[in-house]
């Protein structure tokens, strides 16, 4: 894997970005692990509780660790990228944008989730395993 070389501002905002993404991931695992109301309700709705509140908490924490690890960034983006496109998926087709009366929250923060995950996993491209070769 090559290690990309980023400009001082690139590399500024993939920590900033990095940071923001872990927070904002690390903050819902509170709610999934601890089965708060919220999260119990969003996972039966879509008819995967408590195995897919489990399930998808376990991988935003490996997410969240990966995307601070140098050599694996872009492997802790793409997780991230990839279990918050379901998240948006399914407000858009089960949940809707606001899930109860929160002013459509939890779906702004998982846009946010996306778009820098997006980010980083292009400045970090030149890392992923098998492909990240092609992107020299």
């Amino acid at each position: 894997m090559k290690k990309p070389v980023l400009s001082k501002p690139l590399s500024i905002l993939s920590w900033i970005l990095r940071i923001l993404i872990a927070v904002i991931l690390v903050q819902t695992l509170y709610f999934k692990f601890t089965g708060a109301e919220e999260s119990v309700y969003i996972f039966k709705t879509l008819g995967q509780e408590p195995v897919g509140r489990i399930g998808s908490g376990v991988v935003e924490l490996i997410a969240s660790i990966l995307i601070f690890v140098p050599g694996l960034v872009s492997i802790g983006a793409a997780l991230s990228l990839g279990v918050i496109s379901g998240a948006i998926f399914f407000h858009l087709t089960k949940l809707g944008i606001e899930v109860q009366g929160d002013g459509g929250l939890l779906f702004g923060l998982a846009v946010v989730v996306w778009v820098a995950s997006a980010i980083v996993l292009w400045l970090y491209r030149t890392q992923l395993p098998v492909v990240g070769r092609i992107f020299k």
